[in-house]
């Protein structure tokens, strides 16, 4: 038989406020009435009904996670991240793949907001975040991962990847290249642009041959890389890039697939290689990928650090982390 706060306070002589305040609120009671309220407690066998308080605070235990790939290796480590975080607090994360689409991602906004989400992580598909205001004037709790805002208030975990790119083409510039490519897209994405601004700098610092050039990706996956792959080996030899830095590995590793299936084209001899994240099949691939390494779970777990920090302020302020990225050399770009 479930005992009920009611009980609790006729036991104790208490109202059910000052259960609810022992409970919830023990600061606000005076310490001879609160022991007497947990010694009914004990007497009555009394457990406090979670879902039901959450539900009456109108709140879940619950967080949603938007992302902009799941089938990305990098968006994989970052919300096991964020999903250990949240487990050691008592949330559970519910995970939406917005699939880089506009649409489908405020579609996952306003779900979460319905289901009264206790707070919300998200690596928007732009720059628009007014789908994000609903939930905001609510009071949820809002943090961008992996992205930082260019205004507002809004809380983010990310990486400098302006850095990252800088890192990619000072590698490439110091190994001797100077016909420069980055392949990324859409250019919507905000890391996307970041990290060939970074490119674009150093190059530009540096005085290379000629500026960077720019082929714009459809998408940030395998796929896209190997046709964009395909058609640089149609290229006459004197009008390839000697270097090729990609927006993320999904998109090198298709660019290498397409070099090595052509067999028209050496990697690093004839165009030298780096991509971006760093996943696990960077390392294992038939030619090992350099690549900008960020510290994926490390953002997701930080993350909800930083949302349970904002839900437990009275006066929540935004605040910003932001990780350096690392470059790892392998042989794409350094032979032997």
């Amino acid at each position: 038989m479930t005992v009920s706060v009611r009980e609790v306070a006729a036991l104790a002589g208490v109202s059910i406020a000052t259960v609810s305040n022992v409970i919830n609120r023990p600061e606000k009671v005076a310490e001879a009435t609160a022991e007497r309220v947990h010694r009914a407690i004990s007497e009555l066998g009394y457990v406090r009904n979670d879902s039901a308080r959450q539900l009456r605070a109108g709140r879940s235990a619950t967080v949603g996670l938007i992302v902009l790939d799941v089938g990305n290796p990098f968006f994989a480590d970052l919300a096991r991240g964020a999903e250990d975080a949240a487990l050691e607090r008592g949330l559970a994360v519910i995970l939406g793949n917005s699939n880089h689409s506009v649409v489908r991602e405020r579609t996952y906004v306003d779900l979460f907001s319905e289901r009264r989400v206790a707070g919300l992580l998200i690596s928007p598909a732009s720059d628009d975040l007014s789908a994000l205001e609903p939930l905001v004037d609510q009071g949820t709790a809002v943090v961008l991962v992996d992205q930082r805002p260019t205004e507002g208030a809004l809380s983010s975990v990310s990486v400098d990847d302006v850095s990252g790119g800088r890192l990619a083409g000072a590698h490439l510039l110091d190994i001797g290249r100077r016909r420069i490519l980055f392949v990324g897209g859409p250019s919507t994405i905000p890391q996307v642009r970041d990290r060939l601004e970074g490119l674009r700098q150093v190059v530009g610092e540096r005085g290379a041959d000629r500026a960077v050039e720019v082929v714009e990706a459809d998408a940030l996956t395998v796929v896209e890389g190997r046709r964009i792959g395909a058609l640089l080996t149609e290229r006459p030899p004197a009008d390839r890039p000697d270097a090729v830095f990609a927006a993320n590995d999904l998109l090198a590793l298709g660019l290498e697939q397409a070099f090595l299936m052509q067999g028209t084209v050496r990697v690093p001899d004839d165009i030298a290689l780096v991509g971006y994240d760093d996943i696990a099949f960077a390392q294992s691939a038939v030619v090992p990928l350099t690549s900008v390494r960020q510290p994926a779970y490390e953002i997701g777990y930080r993350s909800i650090d930083t949302l349970v920090a904002q839900v437990g302020a009275d006066h929540p302020g935004a605040s910003q982390l932001q990780f350096l990225p690392e470059l790892v050399v392998r042989q794409s770009t350094v032979s032997g």
